[in-house]
């Protein structure tokens, strides 16, 4: 099952979305998109609609240096342990929202990312049972002024203005987060290409370390790292991140 939100002649909603290609149809949920869904009976062509961030996260939680060669590529050593840090949830966007360039940087980075969404309640989960609380997957950037992070030492300026974190196009409930494809264009060309198979700590790893820290909430996302091939974008150019058996996230970039 695809969950998506969107924009629909009459407000927002969440929706599941049906078919393929582009007979895709938005199934308005008549309540939240947690559990089995009951609908209210209206639906729209997807193209008819506009996809928001499919979930408004109580907590961005993110994990860095999750790929050995995007470890190695910023210069460290792959970690030992997961290393997490957090986005505001204000940083959250679309799909086809604007990134907004901050004029106080001088290199902001795409990072394409596989994204966890919790779907209930937990705290010190066992990896064993990670999946149990997972409501399913999207696609995420974790957008970073590499200047302003690099220069404060700790990444929440850097990784937290506004827009920098883009998300969607849908949560998918079936998908196996295994072993897929992730790939990240810039105005059409491949910069980065990987597999979550190498993610060095997987999600049921992931899950149970950011929970034994926090309570994790519905709705709240799980940002799982990003392989090699980061660089920068400037104002006019479209980033896209494909993670295959999910969908395309694509943001235009702007300035602020």
């Amino acid at each position: 099952m695809r969950i998506a939100r969107i924009a629909h002649p009459a407000g927002v909603a969440f929706v599941t979305v049906d078919g393929e290609g582009d007979d895709l149809v938005a199934r308005e949920v008549a309540d939240h998109p947690f559990g089995t869904p009951t609908y209210t009976g209206k639906s729209w062509p997807w193209a008819d609609v506009r996809a928001l961030a499919p979930i408004l996260p109580s907590k961005v939680v993110c994990v860095g240096r999750n790929y050995a060669d995007h470890a190695r590529e910023m210069g460290a050593e792959p970690p030992a342990d997961p290393v997490m840090f957090l986005k505001p949830s204000t940083s959250v966007i679309g799909p086809g929202a604007a990134i907004k360039l901050p004029p106080d940087s001088a290199r902001i980075d795409y990072e394409g990312e596989l994204v966890a969404v919790i779907g209930r309640p937990c705290r010190d989960v066992p990896a064993a049972q990670a999946a149990s609380v997972i409501l399913g997957y999207t696609v995420g950037n974790d957008v970073t002024a590499r200047d302003q992070q690099k220069a404060d030492g700790q990444w929440t300026r850097g990784k937290g203005h506004d827009t920098f974190c883009p998300l969607g196009p849908w949560i998918d409930t079936t998908v196996d987060p295994a072993d897929l494809p992730i790939t990240t264009t810039l105005d059409g060309e491949t910069k980065q290409s990987s597999r979550t198979s190498l993610l060095l700590h997987g999600i049921p790893a992931l899950v149970a370390w950011v929970s034994r820290v926090m309570t994790l909430l519905p709705g709240d996302v799980l940002l799982t790292g990003t392989p090699a091939g980061v660089g920068p974008m400037t104002a006019g150019q479209t980033v896209a991140v494909t993670v295959e058996g999910i969908g395309t996230l694509s943001n235009p970039v702007t300035a602020r």
